[in-house]
């Protein structure tokens, strides 16, 4: 007897039929003989559907109140999972996170999980119940609700699948699989039968929206091999582990893109020591996650530092910086929403040179411009004009053959 954790995104339960469907995959799970917990996110577009509805109340909505809203999308989920699935005669119990043991720091909307105690979730699995948890939600040592970010039921499925020591933890999404590219970008984009933890926690940090980083990054920790695979299909999908034969030999595995960034640029800051880390440290207490961060050589004793963040992120950022300027004595605060990142992700980068000029050679023969870069040992990241995004992903993903490698 196996236990597996499954776990399902807001598209494979948009609506009753969808729900129903997967209540019936459940089952058909539960009595092959395994025990079984289902994690959930909330139905199709509710989430952003409550944001809007925050968003009409006051532009700056509270933290703690917007967590108090947004989770109560993924409580719709459970409870009707679970009445689903006693409609077909099974027994099933559904739970919120704090009622399944899920404690979380004190961050409000980006919380991240401090410890599980499924004590619940055992007693629950022991009556032969199957256990359907919400996802993307804990409760912080308030006592209050809180969410876990963008993606957050992903990372709840993986914390509960590692505290469980689960048999196989099992994403379902509405795509069959981890593709080289974004399918509706390019439509020979080919499905990827296993991928590393490194390479997969690159492609989300890069804006591939398969998975949350935090929760690839949860899943290397404690070792949990992950399938990704579709809600609609008995197809097997994506393996997520350590080690992935042969996986050097591949220089490039794939081209993510993000359209979801701005570039922010403070200009003729003093050239002396401190004055970054008094900007990057504002912004860090603030929570804001800063992704690419370029510093101009200085002239007349001062330099512009650029970098980016997410657009979620900018009704936060703007008022540190306007602050900050005044502070440290800069000239202004530049703000571009027109931009996107295209980046390319592949251990075999780690052994093969020349990818770099690979790159810039096919972008620079499109006359896209590239207006930032960022590296590590197996990603390159490049900032472009939003308008240049689509073709650019088109153009990489044809450069380095990734639609006509085989297995």
């Amino acid at each position: 007897m196996a236990l597996i954790v499954m776990k399902f995104g807001g598209s494979s339960v948009a609506d009753t039929v969808k729900v129903k469907h997967v209540a019936s995959r459940v089952i058909e799970v539960q009595k092959r003989g395994n025990k079984v917990v289902v994690v959930v996110s909330a139905p199709g577009d509710m989430t952003d559907d409550l944001i809007a509805k925050a968003k009409e109340i006051t532009e700056n909505p509270s933290d703690r109140e917007m967590d108090m809203l947004l989770a109560t999308g993924e409580q719709v989920s459970i409870a009707l999972l679970a009445m689903a699935i006693r409609e077909l005669g099974q027994e099933s119990i559904s739970l919120t996170g704090p009622q399944a043991g899920i404690y979380a720091d004190r961050t409000h909307t980006k919380a991240r999980i401090t410890r599980i105690i499924p004590t619940k979730i055992y007693k629950e699995l022991q009556k032969n119940k199957i256990v359907i948890v919400a996802g993307f939600q804990g409760q912080n040592p308030n006592r209050d609700i809180t969410t876990l970010g963008r993606g957050g039921s992903d990372l709840t499925a993986v914390a509960l699948a590692a505290a469980l020591k689960a048999d196989e933890c099992e994403i379902f999404t509405d795509v069959k699989g981890v593709y080289t590219t974004d399918p509706r970008v390019v439509p020979d984009a080919r499905k990827i039968d296993a991928i590393s933890y490194d390479e997969m926690l690159e492609m989300a940090g890069s804006g591939a929206q398969v998975m949350q980083a935090r929760s690839i990054e949860v899943a290397k920790k404690y070792n949990v091999v992950l399938h990704i695979r579709s809600t609609f299909s008995t197809e097997k999908g994506t393996i997520v582990r350590r080690e992935v034969n042969n996986m050097e030999e591949v220089v490039v595995s794939s081209v993510a893109f993000d359209k979801d960034q701005a570039k922010l640029s403070i200009t003729d800051l003093p050239d002396k020591p401190g004055v970054a880390a008094k900007i990057f440290s504002e912004l860090g207490k603030a929570n804001i996650m800063v992704d690419m961060i370029i510093q101009s050589a200085a002239q007349d004793r001062s330099n512009d530092i650029s970098f980016t963040v997410s657009k979620h992120d900018l009704d936060k950022v703007l008022p540190i910086l306007a602050k900050l300027k005044k502070e440290i004595g800069a000239k202004d605060v530049l703000c571009d929403k027109d931009v996107a990142k295209v980046s390319i992700v592949g251990v075999g980068m780690r052994s093969h040179a020349g990818v770099a000029a690979k790159m810039f050679s096919a972008l620079a023969k499109e006359k896209i411009n590239i207006e930032m870069i960022s590296t590590s040992e197996i990603k390159i990241s490049c900032m472009v004009d939003s308008a240049d995004i689509i073709h650019a992903v088109r153009v990489l993903h044809e450069a380095f053959g990734l639609a006509k490698r085989q297995g």
